[in-house]
């Protein structure tokens, strides 16, 4: 197959979803194509196609087609992603990856998804429901937990980091454990919120609050709340990169290594695990600074590991 370079070009577009069409946009970098395609898979909250700082550029350098789209009620886009299950973004994320299977760019190439946070239980969930469109995933910071257990993970690191003694962070964690049994169970929202605020004059109220401050916070969680990735796992047949950052406060790093090694298929030569010492949850090793470009503080290994991880894909494909 011929390859063709061009400059780096970025297309509007949209994709289907059950809430209607989301815009998105394709980088396509200035690389001879075809070129594998990778779709970026949000973490949680707002997801706006134009809020993906220099990430379309980092991952597209390593030599890959990029899509990000926004998520519902983000960016000008219908619906509104508090009212999303993890089903629901993996088959958006599928369709998504249709559109990539479908572009000039990426013809006869591996397609892919990029999960960060959130987004990785997204994406394993997605390989799973349709392994003849998805070649590999990328989990980015993904928990290997599920996400009551992340949270309760980060809650916990996060009242010791500010200095609360043993008895508030007893106090805090048992009001999280109760908070999600009412979650569990078919007590409306709005009598959990009446029963949270009764906590308002606690120490830790603040830090153990959000996201679960809101109705649509509070059915969002309910929505998503024992997802398990080890229950995913075993079903995903293509092969799996998992980046995790050392000091990474908002995912247990060598936890979620564990269960990623634990319970994904055996397959040789095809999964990658990565922990980068001092890296935090974005994989940066060093805090924003305005006369230092971001991508310099990315962990250093962390480019070339994905960069031979998607040569390995095309080879693959090649094969």
């Amino acid at each position: 197959m011929n390859e063709v370079q061009h400059e780096a070009i970025e297309t509007e577009t949209t994709i289907d979803s059950s809430v209607g069409a989301l815009n998105a946009i394709i980088r396509t970098p200035a690389l001879p194509a075809p070129l594998p395609g990778i779709v970026l898979v949000d973490g949680s909250g707002d997801g706006d196609r134009h809020d993906w700082g220099g990430w379309p550029e980092w991952i597209g350098d390593v030599g890959a087609v990029v899509l990000r789209h926004d998520k519902p009620g983000c960016g000008g886009s219908p619906g509104h992603w508090s009212e999303q299950t993890i089903v629901d973004r993996a088959h958006e994320s599928l369709a998504a990856a249709r559109i990539l299977r479908a572009h000039p760019d990426t013809a006869g190439q591996p397609i892919g998804l990029y999960g960060i946070s959130q987004g990785g239980w997204v994406s394993l969930l997605a390989a799973t429901l349709a392994p003849d469109l998805i070649d590999f995933v990328v989990c980015h910071s993904g928990p290997g937990t599920t996400p009551a257990e992340q949270e309760r993970d980060r809650i916990e690191a996060c009242l010791g980091a500010e200095g609360h003694d043993a008895d508030s962070v007893a106090e805090a964690m048992r009001w999280v454990d109760r908070r999600f049994e009412l979650l569990r169970s078919d007590v409306p929202v709005e009598s959990i919120l009446e029963a949270q605020a009764e906590l308002a004059d606690r120490a830790w109220y603040q830090t153990a609050l959000i996201p679960y401050d809101t109705t649509s916070g509070l059915r969002f969680v309910r929505g998503i709340l024992d997802f398990d990735p080890t229950q995913v796992m075993p079903d995903v047949c293509c092969p799996v990169l998992v980046l995790l950052g050392g000091d990474d406060t908002l995912v247990p790093a060598q936890r979620s290594l564990r269960a990623f090694a634990e319970h994904l298929p055996p397959m040789p030569d095809g999964h990658g695990f990565a922990v980068f010492p001092g890296a935090n949850h974005g994989l940066f090793v060093a805090d924003p600074a305005p006369d230092v470009p971001r991508r310099d503080q990315l962990a250093p290994a962390y480019l070339p590991t994905l960069a031979a991880f998607v040569a390995r894909q095309r080879s693959r494909a090649a094969v």
